[in-house]
């Protein structure tokens, strides 16, 4: 038999955490005899009704593997190659998907520079200067994270305004919400109050940041705005054949609150941190902890060292900034553990 690896958690992703118990216990309780493939099986409609509990009856829900394909194939539902996609220049579909979006919807990102991860209307008007001029690709979609790649959380109201002027002006909301549990914690919001309520269109739902072992869900606001997505996602390769191990998992993560405890752990430890960095002379935290991501700039000739004892990611070069990312499964002890390092290694 190999040998177990030793285990320790790291602060570089929380992807990089297990998958809670609960969740593999509904795995395990799922994997009980056949049922009909592709999700025409009674946990998916189980999972359904749930996302329908927390975002409205009147929504689409369909689940997938990943949260590129959740993104790609949402945005590739409702726009055409001659459109243009807007993003803040953090987002995660403008850097970290391999243009995944530019290849697979033929559409141009169009980036937007932020010092917090989050974009503007007064950023986005000058774009309108190109709808109808056919030498341009047409604005289309807005699309923002939420929580961002800062570790910071729009608020219903900038939500609000972000949709109201895309609306007006014949385009769409999409939300990358891979840590959309994180920011509803953070906010002390409904699931509903920051998406539907706000009218966003399309919700990339995040599972596996959050306790899952994989899955997302796309959902559509609009079921017009889904009509042939059942299409989309079968070409997009994203058509899970059992996919009663996916609907488990959301079942288990949206029953008894299960996600927003999930991510309440983690920003808090989050912000555990923050606060036990903040006290270190040398770190300065650069962005508010608002989830469940910790910014901060260290002495660049430390980095090295304190990366072989626990895994993080430099996040800017140039800068010395580093993230540091909290999951549902980071203790106390961690912190503690962690920032004791910090602080002997920094003498």
């Amino acid at each position: 038999m190999p040998t177990k690896p030793k285990s320790k958690r790291s602060f570089a992703s929380d992807n990089n955490a297990g998958v809670h118990p609960k969740v593999l216990e509904a795995i395990a309780a799922t994997n009980e005899g056949h049922v009909v493939a592709y999700g025409d099986d009674p946990y998916t409609d189980a999972a359904v009704v749930l996302f329908r509990k927390h975002f409205g009856k009147e929504v689409e829900v369909y689940f997938v593997f990943g949260g590129t394909g959740a993104n790609v194939l949402g945005l590739k539902a409702v726009t055409e190659p001659f459109h243009a996609i807007i993003c803040a220049d953090t987002a995660h579909i403008n850097v970290d998907e391999c243009g995944a979006p530019e290849k697979f919807t033929g559409c141009k990102l169009l980036s937007l520079p932020t010092n917090d991860g989050k974009i503007t209307v007064d950023q986005i008007r000058p774009f309108l200067n190109a709808v109808g001029f056919e030498h341009h690709v047409q604005p289309r979609v807005i699309s923002i994270s939420q929580s961002t790649e800062m570790g910071t959380v729009y608020q219903p109201r900038e939500l609000k305004k972000l949709s109201d002027f895309a609306h007006k002006n014949e385009m769409l909301l999409h939300m990358d919400g891979a840590r959309i549990a994180n920011a509803a914690a953070g906010l002390k919001a409904s699931l509903r109050a920051i998406t539907g309520d706000v009218d966003v269109d399309v919700l990339s739902f995040g599972g596996a940041k959050n306790g899952m072992m994989y899955g997302e869900a796309v959902i559509f606001f609009d079921r017009g705005l889904a009509k042939n997505f059942k299409y989309t996602r079968k070409q997009g390769t994203h058509l899970p054949s059992k996919m009663r191990f996916i609907s488990a998992q959301f079942s288990a993560l949206l029953s008894n609150d299960l996600w927003r405890k999930n991510a309440e752990h983690a920003n808090s430890m989050a912000k555990l941190l923050a606060q036990e960095l903040g006290r270190i002379p040398l770190v300065e935290v650069t962005q508010k902890v608002e989830s469940n991501g910790v910014f901060a700039r260290l002495p660049k000739r430390y980095i090295a060292a304190l990366q072989k004892q626990y895994f993080f990611y430099v996040w800017n070069e140039q800068t010395s900034e580093v993230r540091f990312m909290t999951s549902f499964d980071t203790t106390p002890q961690d912190i503690r553990a962690f920032v004791a390092l910090i602080k002997k290694t920094l003498r």
